[in-house]
Formats: structure tokens, C-alpha cells, sequence
């Protein structure tokens, strides 16, 4: 299994997830179908399915201006343009022959968003990734458009329960300023000051970090942290941390 980062728009990104031993991938997310075309020819491979995270224009726009009719494209609502396979929480497929796909249901910035968890059957060493879209970002997550905190904090908690290991695909590069505002949250957390010097060295941070990352320096994931509950002047009640984070976070400008 391979795994290939396609920037696109401002601060998207596209994916390429590579089966292997049959050069066969699926496009994740293909807002632009040329790039991602690209990509795959300097791959060598083929395009045989398109996973939508969610549906808005900039995740799902390259779906109705795909160039494979017959590849299916797997997403959580009949929102989500040209769609062919509806999937729900737990449901799996296989890319190629060997990447097996779990649905991870993860309500919040969309009610249609999915989080795609993938394996490769053949390579059970190989750590395990997660096409997050805009739910999880590193450092992290997306505003609540369609949902609610307590939703996030499911949904945050949800992709916690994956491998420590597991890889983190994500829908957008904002790790830099996601790693001022943790730091401003919780000040005191090394991992935070670890995370900005990732971002120091890094300009493309998606693919470079995991689940177990996540729970050390993002702190949408951290509403139990000291420094956090005195940051939102919260206690106890985690999803109501998460929401005032999300609240601070809209009206930073560090």
C-alpha cells in the first residue's frame, strides 16, 4: 500500500491510495481530476475507484468530471455528486487486491462525513492509514458547519480508538496555524512545541504524522488537560470544551 499526496486548490489535498502488486488506485477526495490524472501516469497506475470524505465542492467538485465511468465512488450522502456506492459507519470495500477499506462515520463538519481507515491485507506490518477530510486535521479538526461539539468530540474520540500507529491523511494543510493556537490553549505541552517544529520542517505535514501523534499535541483531542480547561474556563464537561475551543479557535489571530 502506498499512500501519494496531491496538492490542490489553495490548501487542499488530494490522495492517491495505491494498490501495490496491482498498480490499481483509488483517488481520494479528486477535486482536480488532471492533477490527479498526472499523478497516477507518473505512477503507472490505474484509477478504479473515487472515495469522497464529504461533500462539499472542494472534497467532492472532481467527481462529476471524472474520466472513469466505470469506477465506483463511495460516500456518505447522496449529496456528494456522481455518488454510486452509499456507505455507512463499519462498512468496508477493497482497492485492488489487497487495500481493505473500513467507513468510520464521523458527523460533525458535514453529516455526511466519512473517515476512510485503510489497511493492506498483504502487509500486516505495514502501519494502518485514515483519510480524515475535514474532520481531523493535524493539530486540529474542522468547524462544526453542519453539527455540534458534542459531535466533534465523538467523532475526535471515535478516530482515537484507531492504532496509535495509524497514519493521518487529512483534507487541508492548516497544521502550522492549528500549532499557534494549541500552543496559546495549552502552553505548558511539549508536544505542542514538538508540533511547531514539525511545521518548521515541513511545509507538506500530511502523511507524516499518527492517531497516537494526535493525542499527544492536538487539543480538540485533549479537553481533560489542566492547561485546557483553564484556557476555555471549563471543567468536566468535555464536550462543552471542545465547542469553546472551536469558539476560540474561529476568533484567534495569533
Amino acid at each position: 500500500m502506498k499512500v501519494v499526496a496531491v496538492p490542490v486548490r489553495e490548501d487542499n489535498y488530494a490522495y492517491l491510495l495505491v494498490d501495490e502488486p496491482s498498480n490499481e488506485a483509488a483517488a481520494v477526495d479528486p477535486y482536480d481530476v488532471p492533477r490527479i490524472q498526472a499523478a497516477a501516469d507518473e505512477l503507472g497506475v490505474s484509477i478504479v475507484a473515487a472515495i469522497t470524505t464529504h461533500h462539499h465542492f472542494d472534497h467532492s467538485g472532481g467527481n462529476e468530471n471524472a474520466k472513469y465511468p466505470s469506477a465506483p465512488i463511495y460516500g456518505g450522502s447522496d449529496k456528494i455528486p456522481k455518488l454510486t456506492h452509499l456507505v455507512r459507519d463499519k462498512d468496508e470495500f477493497v482497492v485492488g487486491k489487497n487495500i481493505r477499506v473500513r467507513c468510520l462515520a464521523t458527523p460533525c463538519h458535514t453529516q455526511d462525513s466519512i473517515s476512510y481507515y485503510v489497511t493492506d491485507t498483504a502487509k500486516q506490518s505495514q502501519p494502518g492509514g485514515v483519510f480524515t477530510g475535514d474532520t481531523l486535521f493535524i493539530g486540529g479538526c474542522g468547524n462544526f458547519f453542519e453539527g455540534t461539539g458534542n459531535e466533534m468530540h465523538a467523532a475526535l474520540s471515535y478516530l482515537g480508538t484507531l492504532p496509535d500507529e495509524t497514519i493521518t491523511y487529512v483534507g487541508h494543510e492548516y497544521t502550522a496555524k492549528n500549532a499557534v493556537f494549541a500552543k496559546s490553549a495549552e502552553p505548558r505541552n511539549p508536544d505542542i512545541t514538538r508540533l511547531i517544529h514539525f511545521t518548521d520542517e515541513n511545509k507538506i505535514t500530511t502523511g507524516k504524522s499518527t492517531i497516537g501523534d494526535e493525542k499527544l499535541w492536538n487539543v480538540f483531542m485533549r479537553p481533560q488537560s489542566e492547561d485546557i480547561k483553564k484556557a476555555t474556563g471549563l471543567t468536566g464537561d468535555d464536550e462543552a470544551i471542545v465547542t469553546k475551543l472551536r469558539e476560540m479557535k474561529n476568533k484567534f489571530r495569533g
